[in-house]
């Protein structure tokens, strides 16, 4: 299936799963919001100066320089009582509310204080450097939707508004395992023909970036009795099942069987590389994805699947990540048909433009190309080649990670 489709069937077949809680704004990073926020007043609330400087009534006829004496000082915080006539200046500072009267403030570096007086040696144009009232938002107004993840910048732009707390969604619950004879625990001794389990922890990794509450149930054998046990088990405690590895067609990938068992599975195979094996689906009514074997396509395909699907699990209305133009520092070539992801690093050209510089190993096994990466060219699938200086689509892992 290309991957485009894949995608639109998680779109388009999972919603949000989790409940809905109230936390404090400094807990809110990272969750989905439930509901919109709306602005009760207007920011700023009156108008407000946006430099340091020296404000005033711009005159009639306007001298260049021009001098003023000053009748006052409006530090942020404080108000200027009265008005200030035609004529006059005011000493003002960053976030004060701008005087009646006033409708033009000098920068200080503009100005020469002198003998209660102030010259300002560059008259600004009227209504310079003053930040109407309701610029940023205005009262009423809906400032975050709901289905937004938060950023710091959500976070603040609500604090703006007066928030303490957000609603929204409860994290993601989620099961995660690995199959396998061959995997054994970090930290511990193995033999020669056992290679230790990366995929849990980095699947977990970034399962933990999106905000999910992981529950890892470890190593399980290879056993088709064993992995349908645990899939049972887990159905209806969890929101999401997590698998690596299983989901290929050897003999002892028993996932696959035993999910199509306890319920169905939806997607088998992608037309990507690395990453074909994929397995997307449901067990008992939870939502099931079951990720490749081969490390690297393990973390690609989370990225370009299973990141999709927990934020809609999650209730995120936008699940698509980041992508840019980059210029290619590399040539490859492939066979038209299935779209790959190529692991390159970004350097900074000779005329200042971005350049990929491709990993020099294709294999899904190289876990070390994943470090060394900044993100992946996206190939298209009819595409046959990369030159040298070609224009190609480039996914940052900052936007794949979470």
């Amino acid at each position: 299936m290309p991957l485009d489709e894949a995608l639109a069937r998680v779109i388009q077949g999972f919603g949000p799963v989790t409940g809905v809680e109230a936390v404090p704004l400094p807990d809110s990073l990272g969750r989905i919001l439930a509901e919109p926020v709306t602005a009760p007043v207007d920011v700023p609330p009156a108008a407000v100066s946006a430099m340091d400087g020296y404000a005033y009534a711009t005159p009639v006829a306007p001298e260049s320089p021009l001098r003023l004496p000053v009748v006052g000082r409006v530090p942020a915080g404080a108000r200027f009582e009265g008005s200030v006539r035609p004529g006059e200046a005011v000493r003002i500072f960053t976030g004060a509310p701008v005087p009646a009267g006033v409708d033009t403030i000098a920068m200080q570096e503009d100005c020469r204080a002198e003998d209660g007086a102030v010259v300002v040696l560059h008259p600004p144009e009227r209504g310079a450097n003053i930040r109407p009232a309701g610029e940023d938002m205005t009262a009423g107004s809906v400032v975050l939707e709901a289905g937004r993840r938060l950023r710091a910048q959500e976070v603040g732009l609500a604090a703006a508004v007066g928030r303490g707390s957000l609603s929204v969604r409860q994290r993601l619950r989620v099961v995660l395992f690995s199959t396998g004879d061959e995997l054994r625990e970090p930290g511990g001794a193995k033999p020669d023909h056992a290679i230790y389990d990366a995929n849990r922890y980095t699947i977990g990794a970034q399962l933990a970036a999106l905000g999910a509450e992981v529950r890892d149930l470890g190593i399980l054998a290879d056993k088709a009795a064993v992995v349908r046990a645990a899939l049972e088990d887990a159905a209806g405690t969890t929101d999401l099942i997590v698998t690596s590895g299983g989901v290929s067609v050897g003999e002892e990938d028993h996932v696959k069987a035993a999910v199509n068992a306890l319920g169905s599975v939806d997607l088998w195979k992608l037309a990507i590389k690395p990453g074909k094996p994929l397995a997307l689906g449901q067990v008992r009514g939870t939502a099931f994805l079951g990720l490749p074997g081969n490390p690297v396509s393990a973390m690609v395909t989370f990225m370009l699947v299973g990141r999709p699907l927990v934020l809609r699990l999650m209730g995120a209305e936008s699940v698509q990540a980041p992508r840019c133009l980059v210029v290619a520092g590399f040539d490859f070539a492939k066979k038209p048909g299935r779209r790959e992801f190529l692991r390159a690093r970004l350097e900074i050209g000779a005329d200042g433009r971005p350049v990929a510089r491709k990993f020099p190993i294709d294999s899904s096994g190289v876990l070390t190309s994943m470090v060394e990466a900044d993100g992946l060219v996206d190939m298209p699938a009819e595409a046959g080649a990369i030159r040298e200086g070609d224009m190609v689509a480039f996914l940052p892992f900052t936007g794949l990670f979470g």
